[in-house]
């Protein structure tokens, strides 16, 4: 479990991403299943004299189940939370309220697919100040618009609302972030979440079940899911959805680009598959963490590839391509 390259990632975490500095104290949320692999970020946390707590998240809990993190109330006044159970939970109100406190706050849900732990995963090298770069150019036209489009050869045709709503990025560091985390390397807007409609040809990946195995279609009416397609695919994102037991899970509350130049959309871990450059990705479900309003039972991500992306009616991304703001903005 203490391979070259988890520790490689671990050290990425605790060093470069979170600042870990001597007498800082350090909350790491896991379960028992990825204890092992955080073992390793709390032995670097330790070396670089924080002290650190180890909270083990129940057995059998989800994020639908986000609701006993209310219990951790005392816990959470720490200057570092790490989020790295199977789920994320960097949407959920506690969250915001706890970076609001003043902790720096990383989400780092640890789901793969393919047996390999997501801190081995070689994606974690990006250089953020490349991916912060880049993701100044789209926000620069993302925040003077208040609608965005995304369309594909395949088929996708969405149009989102986003009145009142600021976009911002994810590139693991908690300074970038005003102390707000998340491996995920990416441009999230926190659109409408009645606002959204258009049909898509889903061809990337499905969050947590992984790859799409043939692309199939979807269709989004004020925002809402309303159609999944006569397929395989299809019922298998239907049955998945359906298992919240929330309506508002079937809302798009989220608009994402992906800033990763070493991450594929390959189905092994959601968290690489929404960062992969080329992509972007709608979130359903809970974004309040993001600047929304939806407090739902969770948060689910659906990733297309090679997009072109309007801002208004500038053109921002070409089939997969970025764009580059006009140079006069620095």
């Amino acid at each position: 479990m203490r391979s070259e390259q988890l520790q490689r990632g671990a050290r990425i975490v605790v060093e470069k991403w979170m600042k870990v500095q001597p007498g800082e104290s350090v909350l790491i949320l896991t379960d028992k299943a990825h204890g092992p692999e955080m073992s390793v970020v709390e032995d670097i946390a330790e070396q670089a004299g924080a002290s650190v707590t180890m909270y083990l998240i129940p057995d059998g809990t989800n994020q639908m189940d986000s609701g006993y993190l209310s219990g951790l109330s005392d816990l959470l006044c720490r200057d570092v939370i790490i989020g790295a159970a199977h789920y994320s939970l960097a949407t959920s109100d506690l969250v915001k309220k706890a970076v609001k406190n003043g902790s720096r706050f990383l989400s780092l849900p640890l789901a793969t697919n393919d047996g390999r732990s997501l801190l081995e995963y070689g994606f974690l090298t990006m250089d953020t100040a490349k991916s912060r770069f880049v993701a100044k150019n789209l926000l620069f036209y993302i925040n003077r618009s208040d609608y965005l489009r995304a369309e594909t050869d395949a088929g996708t045709c969405l149009n989102f609302r986003k009145i009142g709503r600021k976009g911002n990025y994810f590139n693991g560091m908690a300074k970038d972030g005003r102390g707000f985390a998340s491996s995920s390397f990416e441009v999230y807007v926190p659109v409408e979440e009645t606002q959204t409609s258009g049909k898509a040809i889903v061809d990337g990946s499905l969050g947590y079940l992984g790859k799409v195995r043939d692309p199939f279609a979807i269709r989004v009416e004020e925002g809402r899911l309303a159609e999944f397609g006569d397929s395989p695919e299809g019922g298998r994102l239907s049955e998945y959805m359906k298992a919240f037991g929330d309506e508002r899970i079937y809302h798009v509350s989220e608009f994402g680009i992906g800033l990763n130049f070493f991450a594929k959309c390959e189905g092994n871990c959601y968290i690489e598959d929404e960062s992969a450059y080329g992509t972007f990705h709608i979130g359903f479900g809970r974004n309040v963490a993001l600047g929304g309003e939806f407090e739902a039972n969770g948060h689910f991500d659906i990733i297309f590839r090679n997009p072109s992306i309007y801002a208004d009616n500038r053109m921002i991304m070409d089939h997969g391509g970025i764009i580059p703001a006009v140079p006069e903005i620095w």
